[in-house]
């Protein structure tokens, strides 16, 4: 077992929150990168997911940059294959498993499979589940695919449960980049009381309330990011608030 992952299932059995900030290399430049550089330069996150559902910078220098200036433990989340970078510490393989397009089922895969395995990056393969965030989302667009209505809470639990039975190893549900709503609570709560594996969250988190709402109904590791884009210096406010988080339970 190779690093990342067995963090993320040590800190699980810990019961111990974990954050991870996206950044597009093609929406994180100029001021934007400078700020968060900074923030980044004095305190880190769990993880740094790199990638977007439609990224045309290169990864491989924007990964560079950040292990240049920063000592992020750095994950790529690829909208597509030539997203792909061996500069990354691990890999998210993700098939899209809430739709119904064989391209991000399995298509993307198999154009990159080989390559991945002659390197030796971490690939940790991952059931990605679309979720609505009340608008269409780019990931929603790019991959022609629907998402899952907010109130079917049973076919996202079938669906994440599929995809550990496929032998996935984590579970991601998305509500897409700058989503009006966040996966709804009762959702997360249901498919967290079903699976057995890490229970990743993500898209429309925009404050410290709303980490702690996916906190509290299960969320393993949370995603956030477009929130930064606008006021990267948040990140320290969102770190703080990670591992702070069951604190004053304990």
């Amino acid at each position: 077992m190779k690093n990342t992952f067995k963090k993320i299932l040590l800190n699980r059995e810990s019961n111990q929150k974990m954050l991870a900030i996206l950044l597009d290399p093609d929406k994180c430049v100029g001021r934007v990168l400078s700020a968060t550089i900074s923030a980044l330069k004095t305190d880190l996150p769990d993880f740094i997911f790199v990638g977007g559902s439609h990224t045309l910078a290169s990864t491989d220098l924007f990964i560079d940059l950040l292990k240049e200036e920063t000592k992020a433990e750095i994950i790529l989340f690829p909208g597509n294959a030539s997203q792909f970078s061996t500069k990354a510490n691990a890999l998210l393989y993700l098939s899209l498993l809430s739709g119904r397009n064989a391209e991000f089922l399995i298509g993307q895969h198999l154009t990159s499979s080989v390559a991945i395995k002659k390197t030796n990056i971490e690939v940790i393969p991952t059931a990605y589940i679309l979720i609505d965030g009340g608008k269409p989302s780019s990931v929603e667009y790019i991959s022609n695919t629907r998402p899952i209505p907010r109130d079917k809470k049973e076919i996202a639990l079938s669906t994440a449960v599929a995809g550990e039975l496929l032998g996935m190893r984590l579970v991601y549900l998305e509500a897409g980049s700058g989503a009006n709503l966040t996966v709804p609570m009762e959702m997360i709560e249901y498919v967290r009381s079903g699976l057995s594996l890490p229970l990743i969250v993500g898209g429309g988190i925009k404050t410290v309330e709303q980490l702690k709402n996916a906190f509290d109904a299960g969320a393993d590791l949370v995603v956030v990011g477009n929130i930064f884009e606008t006021e990267p210096g948040k990140i320290s406010e969102f770190i703080a608030c990670t591992r702070a988080y069951g604190v004053d339970d304990e």
